[in-house]
């Protein structure tokens, strides 16, 4: 029992005003079926796979994947990550998630967004957008198929920019529409000009290092072995997977 991990009371504390309520039968005990979930989700398990003492697997999925179709993974991050408070720096950035052979058929209902995954040098992926606090924390995150250009990224995620001072990228968004967008929000952009620009832009360089907090941010969502490997193909299921990897990592 001591190599799993279970949820402590303060922790259920602040996620239990994100439950949804309960209809007719009451639920399962809350904190045994979501620290199951944790547990499969870290360790990229199958869910049948899951340790007996967080109960039958088909409640941790049934749990699991109702959650995620209401959205409520997303809420929860939502909410903790509105106490933030950052006023001065924020940074935006895109890794790539590895499709597994289960995750990455193209086939979709008719209508639907499709699975977000897309063929690359590397194979097929999907890219995760994030923008990161001065601390590296994440406070939005996006997700395109694994071709898509950061500017796909970088649109979705500029209106929901916070008041700050400034916002750190690298080359991959120097366009000069987005340099506007950022100067009418008051923000100063610290994001190197590409190599092909006539005239140079410049930056500080000093503040620049600072960005590799987004990458260490990065890495620590994919020691979750079902964020850094997609096993999944329903959209919403991969992205409570990467937001329930923030919370706990993050804002719990």
């Amino acid at each position: 029992m001591s190599d799993l991990f279970w949820l402590s009371d303060a922790q259920m504390a602040r996620l239990e005003p994100y439950f949804p309520k309960s209809h007719g039968k009451p639920r399962v005990d809350d904190r045994r079926v979501l620290s199951g979930s944790i547990f499969t989700n870290r360790n990229g398990l199958r869910w049948r796979d899951a340790p007996a003492a967080y109960g039958p697997h088909k409640t941790l999925y049934n749990r699991w994947k109702r959650w995620s179709d209401k959205g409520i993974f997303a809420k929860m991050m939502a909410g903790l990550v509105a106490e933030h408070g950052e006023k001065n720096t924020v940074m935006i950035d895109t890794t790539y998630l590895k499709g597994h052979r289960t995750a990455s058929s193209l086939g979709v209902k008719k209508g639907g967004r499709g699975r977000l995954i897309g063929r690359t040098k590397g194979g097929m992926n999907t890219k995760l957008h994030a923008i990161c606090d001065s601390q590296g924390h994440p406070l939005n995150l996006f997700v395109t198929a694994g071709q898509v250009s950061d500017y796909i990224g970088v649109r979705a995620l500029c209106d929901s920019l916070p008041n700050v001072d400034w916002l750190l990228g690298d080359r991959g968004y120097d366009a000069d529409w987005f340099r506007e967008a950022l100067k009418d929000k008051g923000i100063r952009a610290c994001i190197p000009g590409r190599k092909q620009r006539k005239t140079p832009v410049k930056y500080d360089k000093r503040r620049y290092k600072r960005r590799n907090r987004n990458e260490i941010m990065f890495g620590r969502l994919k020691d979750w072995r079902r964020v850094a490997t997609r096993y999944d193909r329903c959209l919403k299921v991969f992205l409570s997977a990467i937001a329930l990897a923030a919370i706990v990592i993050y804002w719990l």
